[in-house]
Parts: structure tokens; sequence; C-alpha cells
């Protein structure tokens, strides 16, 4: 009896395997299938990604000069300053601290390498200014202006205040790029 159960054992083993080796044929065509798709589709937005680049060389430069919207500002905080003012007598001062707000982080990097001269301009910037000038909004404003042109004349960047004019009279235009500086921002502003 055992003879005869033996080979009865390998038929159905048979019958057995087929079921299993169609599931994993499917398994597999599905996997495949699968990952075709995903790389066509990567293909596809790779392909969209190089037209967009390749198509618009002017919109590069335009796109570097502007600010995107979804990218946050690079803060780049100046040492405390303490600034005698312009006051008759000059027994006023004031002290201030300074953060700049600028289109990127290697913005904030050239402006290192350039920041005695910045801090001097500022400097003379503040002390240009008397105390009834600079603790009205409009003054610190018109200060905070200022500082951003001073910025821009050192870093060699386009300027957009108005009035400034040349040694002709015309007004400058400067093939300079934009000025990637972004706000001069108060931490603190004590004036005595």
């Amino acid at each position: 009896m055992s003879a005869a159960a033996a080979p009865a054992n390998p038929a159905a083993d048979a019958t057995a395997a087929k079921p299993k080796s169609k599931k994993l044929l499917f398994i597999i065509v599905g996997v495949v299938v699968l990952a075709l798709l995903a790389a066509g589709a990567a293909l596809f937005v790779l392909k969209q990604n190089t037209a967009d680049h390749e198509g618009d060389e002017d919109g590069a430069v335009a796109e570097q000069n502007s600010h995107d919207p979804k990218t946050p500002p690079t803060f780049l905080p100046l040492d405390s300053m303490v600034v005698n003012l312009a006051d008759p007598g000059g027994n006023r001062f004031i002290q201030t601290s300074i953060t700049l707000q600028l289109q990127d982080a290697q913005t904030g990097e050239d402006l290192k390498v350039y920041m005695p001269t910045i801090r001097n301009g500022i400097l003379i910037q503040i002390s240009q200014r008397t105390a009834d000038e600079i603790l009205t909004i409009q003054g610190k404003e018109k200060l905070a202006t200022d500082i951003m042109g001073e910025i821009a004349t050192v870093m060699g960047y386009e300027t957009a205040q108005p009035g400034a004019e040349g040694a002709a009279g015309k007004k400058k235009r400067n093939k300079a790029a934009a000025n990637p500086v972004q706000g001069v921002l108060f931490s603190s502003f004590i004036v005595q």
C-alpha cells in the first residue's frame, strides 16, 4: 500500500505547485509593470524639467534677481553700536542693534567680507541725525532706507533711491545686480 500511495502524493504535489507558481507569476508581472510605470513617470518629469531650463535662458537671469516667496530670507545680525548724534552740544547718543534681512545665505557671506566698510557707513549715517529726527517713525524708516542705500553703494548693488543723481544732474543707472538686501531691522533702539 505504501507503494501505491507514494505515486499519488507526487501528483497531488504537482497540482498544488501549479496554483502557487501562477500566483507568483502574477505578482512578478505586477511588480515589473509598476516598476516600468514609475520609470516612465520619472523620465517624463526629468524631460519636463530639462525642457523648462533649456527653453528660457533669460528666465534664469530674472529668476536669480527675484525673491521666491517660498524661500525664507536670511538674517544677518550686526554687532551693537553706540553713536553720538548730531544734536547741539553733542551730549546725546544712540545705542542700536541692527539685523539685515537678506535674499539668501550667499549674500550674507558676501557682506561679511565688506563688514568693516559697511559698519563705518552705518555709523556715519546714524551720526548725521539728531535725536528729534531719529525718534520719529519717519526718521527710523528714512534711516533704514539710507542704510540699505549705503550697503548697496559699498557692495555695488543697484540702488533704487529716488533722487540719486550724478555729477551731470542726470539720474544714475547702474548696470549692477539688484539689491539682495531686503530690509534693515532694528533689534534695539535706545536714544539718551
